[in-house]
């Protein structure tokens, strides 16, 4: 019944199909009813209101909006009544505010990728509501977070804890947005411009992205500002700009650009329908296993089959035990080689779903068959790579509670047998000695020789160790492993409540470790970045890459000190050189900013005597000028041309020529700026001395490759890149001038 005064408060909705590519319905392996009751459409029944916005749910934010925007009180007005669409800027902004500030509570943080993005956009939404319809200041949005933390604080008491950080990302991100939107108005008014220089009246599909992608303009948005220019916009063009970019990211996203094997749920209910049995995979924490296996299963594009024979494209095998680690807690997944008799598959992928674990391989040389025995060969070279990154990621953790405070919450991590990478909350970028701090405490655990102890526990048991640290929303299971660094799982389950354990790297955790952490050999702190408001992330390095990150640092910082012992046009080129080489080489984050202060230093010995050099060469050009200028008086001419020292840069020209024009005398200067390959002019000519100047000028350049401009009071000037064609411009500037 389409009747506003009829409101659904409960639905029963029927989970039966997954939507495919192209609308396809294919039945659900295990089928549900969901039921739920709408809270906020309850809340307006008991309360007698029309509209949930009419409720204690709302009113309380529509109050502080009003206050801090100044706008006329919320009026509950809908559709063509709602004159400038300010009470539906109150319920976006109340409706958004409340999404933020829940998200980002809950470790979201508003970004350029994923539900990150969204949660931007939901903002920028919001904060352009604000501004637009309701006349906001910058700043207004963020708050509103009080608002919403006092209506559902009680119920809801991590958004009480994290009030000051969820205001401090919303306030940065508003901020943010503030300058993006004077640059994208400033890009608008560029586009517009340029199209009715066309003759176009309406902003392309293209342009209208463009907007959207880099300014975060919705497309509505550029609607109204067209309209306020007499203009459109190409919304069909849009959209397909919009899709081709979606495209482009899934096809980014995909490690192949073939048809992909899908593990899900119905995969797995497959298999559990036909009796599979579970994978142990509990041989993955033994170093150096090769157990022997029995194919279950084997999964292709067309589904389950018997054999490999005859199969084209990627394959799965999914075997009763495999020593093979799945990708999972930000450990990336084990590779190597599954054989069966002659027949052997090459593992390039391992995915665990619902308690099976399935062996993606490309192809298969020979065939492998339901029930046919295999050996698991695992890379362990490459896993030896990638447990220590693990285990020293725990150790990092650690390092960053010490030194940052217990604020710091894991935000994400990916372990690989290349590098250590790991994402943590925190409001600002570390400092340098922060940097330090933390490298030095976990190179102190890789010196320490601590044991690494892994165990499962209860998992009631285990929430009790103190200082242990979890994954804030993520689910455990019960018994869950613990991975503890330096005490032993029988020392904390015998003290659970001890406060030494706080001195640990204690973890839920189920990826592969090392033994002892001196088996890392080093940890090197490579890099320190913002990825999210709030979210820093650290990618660092163990072992070999450690090594050579840090003998990469050593030569470098040797031949910057190198530098000390050189001057002038060598010492320029040295730095050139080693600019682009410290900003893209792999090293330690301490020893590149140790690196760039003392190249800092050389930076300032070559501006002082760049500075000194160019006062010299100015009075040098002057008293030269001077001289040509007396001479040319005394020889009854009003024009002279002069080749003056190298490095006198255009200002000096200019300050040179003036002293010949004051004089009544019109000259053409040159200079050359060899280390910069640079050659300049300068032609001046003053009232009485019948020279066209541009066109003197342009005699000048031609041979110089250059161009340049000016004309008006008689001067003008321009610079080349042909060094080698000043003698051939100077002969040209007199032939010009008639001398």
């Amino acid at each position: 019944m389409d009747d506003p005064n009829c409101l659904e408060i409960w639905n029963v909705v029927f989970i039966q199909f997954n939507r495919e590519e192209g609308g396809v319905l294919k039945p659900l392996p295990a089928k549900h009813v969901d039921t739920g009751m709408g809270f906020e459409r309850l809340a307006s029944i008991l309360q007698g209101k029309m509209s949930n916005y009419d409720t204690d749910v709302f009113m309380p934010i529509f109050d502080a909006i009003q206050a801090v925007t100044g706008a006329e009180p919320y009026a509950g007005k809908l559709g063509a009544e709602d004159v400038g669409e300010k009470d539906m800027a109150y319920r976006v902004i109340a409706d958004h505010v409340r999404t933020l500030t829940f998200a980002i509570a809950d470790g979201a943080a508003p970004g350029s990728d994923g539900r990150n993005y969204v949660l931007r956009r939901v903002l920028r939404r919001a904060v352009r509501f604000g501004r637009e319809k309701l006349g906001a200041k910058q700043g207004f949005f963020a708050t509103l977070v009080k608002t919403v933390v006092e209506l559902f604080g009680d119920v809801f008491p991590e958004i009480v804890k994290e009030e000051k950080r969820v205001t401090e990302i919303i306030a940065e991100e508003e901020e943010s947005f503030g300058r993006t939107l004077l640059k994208g108005v400033e890009q608008f008014k560029k586009i517009a411009a340029k199209a009715k220089d066309e003759g176009r009246d309406t902003v392309s599909g293209a342009e209208a992205f463009l907007l959207w992608e880099s300014f975060g303009f919705p497309v509505d948005l550029v609607e109204i500002m067209c309209e306020e220019n007499g203009m459109k916009v190409d919304n069909a063009g849009f959209e397909e700009a919009f899709k081709e970019a979606q495209e482009k990211s899934r096809a980014a996203g995909k490690k192949g650009g073939g048809r992909q094997l899908l593990f899900e749920a119905e995969a797995t209910a497959w298999l559990a329908n036909n009796g599979v049995p579970l994978t142990d995979d509990s041989h993955k924490y033994a170093a150096g296993s090769v157990p022997e296996a029995t194919v279950k299963a084997i999964l292709t594009l067309d589904g389950f089959v018997e054999s490999t024979e005859g199969v084209e494209g990627p394959i799965g095998l999914v075997l009763d035990e495999t020593s093979f680690y799945a990708e999972s807690g930000g450990q990336v997944c084990d590779v190597g080689v599954i054989k069966s008799g002659s027949a052997s598959a090459t593992v390039e992928d391992t995915k665990i779903a619902a308690g099976f674990v399935l062996h993606g391989c490309d192809s298969v040389d020979g065939a492998v068959a339901v029930g046919d025995a295999v050996q698991c060969l695992v890379d362990y070279d490459r896993r030896a790579n990638i447990m220590p990154n693990h285990t020293m990621t725990h150790c990092l953790n650690y390092a960053l509670r010490r030194v940052l405070g217990d604020s710091v919450d894991q935000k994400g991590s990916l372990v690989d047998d290349e590098k250590l990478r790991f994402d943590f909350s925190h409001s600002k970028a570390m400092t340098p000695d922060e940097i330090e701090k933390v490298e030095a405490l976990v190179r102190d655990q890789v010196n320490a020789k601590l044991a690494v102890h892994t165990r499962e526990v209860a998992l009631a048991k285990a929430k009790e160790i103190s200082g242990l640290r979890a994954v804030f929303g993520e689910v455990y299971p019960d018994p869950v492993r613990v991975v503890s660094v330096g005490p032993s799982i029988d020392d904390l389950l015998g003290a659970p409540a001890s406060e030494d354990w706080k001195g640990y790297s204690i973890e839920f955790c189920g990826g592969t470790h090392l033994a002892n952490t001196s088996d890392a050999a080093d940890f090197v702190l490579l890099s320190e970045e913002g990825i999210a408001k709030g979210v820093r992330r650290i990618v660092g390095a163990t072992k070999g890459a450690a090594e050579e990150a840090t003998k990469t640092a050593r030569d470098l910082a040797a031949r910057v000190a190198a530098c000390d012992a050189l001057s002038g046009a060598e010492l320029e080129k040295a730095m050139a050189a080693l600019k682009g080489t410290v900003d893209t080489s792999v090293m330690p984050a301490v020893q590149r900013a140790e690196i760039r202060d003392a190249m800092a230093k050389h930076t300032k010995r070559i501006a002082a005597a760049m500075k000194e050099a160019a006062a010299a060469a100015k009075a040098n050009a002057i008293a030269a000028v001077e001289e040509r200028t007396t001479e040319a008086k005394a020889a009854g001419a009003s024009v002279f041309v002069a080749q003056l020292g190298d490095f006198t840069d255009p200002a000096a020209l200019k300050d040179a020529a003036a002293v010949a024009f004051k004089q009544g005398v019109a000259c053409a200067l040159f200079s050359k700026d060899p280390v910069k390959g640079k050659a300049m002019c300068y032609v001046s000519a003053p009232e009485g001395v019948s020279l066209d100047v541009k066109g003197w000028l342009a005699a000048c350049c031609g041979p110089i490759g250059g161009k340049g401009g000016g004309g008006k009071g008689g001067v003008a000037q321009g610079q080349g890149s042909d060094v080698d064609g000043l003698p051939a411009a100077v002969d040209a500037a007199k032939a010009f001038a008639g001398l």
